[in-house]
């Protein structure tokens, strides 16, 4: 309701409203989804199945309905129909494992919690979507197209650790209600020890190679989301560590008000920051305001965390890792340079040395026993299927 009389109140939103007319359907269908249910089963295997035939399903739509820029509306039914279609699978699945029956339903030990995680969502929104809306309003859409083009790479790269982080949520809740401390605590050192190997030389990549990417990823004409880009990729460990204390910490603790109080500060500084900087620096200051907000959710749930548990963000580990990365960072840069070669094979080749370096490194230098742990089991498991 909201949503449509803004689309007849709100010019810049009416100049859209076919796209917010298929955009309903998405917002209708986003309940029916009912992730969390298959999460909580830890049946991710169904997840990831369902997953990739959707969205193959989806690549070759797009490849088949979309030719040009003004295809656009085709497009985005093609997203909005991803949602629809993983809702509709997921309702029928889920009648392997319960019964719908609205008569029963006692709803009341859920109102406090869903408004409290109902509201963190929507405050979370104000410096994760909203900016880009407000973004639009000041600086028009070619800004925008920079943003969200900046966005892309990273937004891929921290859905593998998202994932990595809501296959623990279930796990994490079970080792609390058996007063496992000792052992949850230890997989919360773990997650740690993974993003450090994970973002690090995401983030070098990324940032040193931002120009390579983004013409990958968009062609020419989008070289203004290059600076974007490179100021966002460090969010790959600032929303890292956010997620292992709110989703890994917080949620399985129960520490609804704490989350709340996060995403009340975040959202009040999104919006500050927003009035302040995006007419100034137009996608550069909606960069800026991104990471400030997540930096400041991360310190704020930190401190609920030391509070509650006496855990916290292993900070001298992360300056010592990014110490050690420092050699390769300088190398890849006078490599870059002095090389007058193909940027994609320069790009290839650069991005694989960066990654073994940073392996190498996990396991000899920092000693990190969770890598070679699953180094060794990853070995193990190639043996067996070999034999």
């Amino acid at each position: 309701i909201i949503l449509l009389i803004s689309t007849y109140t709100i010019d810049e939103l009416y100049k859209y409203k076919e796209l917010i007319y298929v955009g309903a359907a998405k917002l209708v269908c986003n309940y029916l989804l009912i992730e969390w249910l298959y999460t909580g089963l830890e049946n991710f295997k169904y997840i990831t199945i369902r997953t990739i035939f959707v969205k193959f399903c989806y690549v070759i739509g797009v490849f088949l309905f979309v030719k040009d820029e003004n295809d656009y509306l085709i497009y985005y039914i093609l997203l909005v129909l991803m949602v629809v279609v993983n809702s509709i699978f997921n309702i029928i699945y889920a009648k392997k494992f319960v019964k719908f029956k609205l008569n029963q339903c006692n709803i009341r030990p859920f109102v406090i919690p869903f408004l409290i995680l109902g509201l963190y969502t929507l405050l979370t929104s104000m410096y994760t979507s909203f900016n880009v809306t407000y973004l639009g309003f000041v600086s028009g859409t070619t800004e925008v197209g920079y943003y969200t083009t900046a966005t892309k790479i990273y937004s891929i790269l921290l859905a593998l650790f998202t994932a990595f982080t809501n296959v623990m949520l279930p796990r994490m809740s079970v080792l609390l209600s058996e007063n496992k401390t000792e052992e949850f605590k230890n997989m919360i050192n773990k997650s740690c020890d993974v993003l450090l190997t994970f973002c690090i030389p995401t983030m070098i990549i990324g940032i040193i190679f931002a120009p390579e990417i983004i013409l990958i990823i968009s062609g020419k004409g989008y070289e203004g989301a290059i600076t974007p880009m490179r100021i966002i990729m460090p969010l790959m460990l600032i929303i890292g560590y956010a997620q292992i204390v709110v989703v890994q910490i917080l949620m399985p603790l129960k520490k609804d008000k704490a989350i709340f109080v996060n995403s009340i500060c975040g959202a009040g500084v999104g919006i500050i920051l927003n009035v302040i900087l995006v007419p100034l620096l137009n996608s550069v200051g909606s960069s800026i305001v991104w990471i400030i907000s997540e930096l400041v959710v991360l310190i704020s749930g930190q401190f609920f965390v030391y509070k509650y548990t006496k855990i916290q963000i292993p900070l001298r580990k992360t300056l010592y890792n990014l110490l050690l990365s420092f050699p390769i960072v300088i190398i890849i840069i006078m490599v870059k340079q002095s090389l007058d070669f193909n940027h994609l094979i320069i790009f290839i080749a650069c991005s694989i040395i960066i990654l073994l370096y940073c392996f190498l490194t996990q396991i000899y230098i920092l000693k990190n026993k969770t890598i070679s742990n699953l180094t060794t089991q990853l070995l193990i498991t190639l043996r067996l299927k070999t034999k």
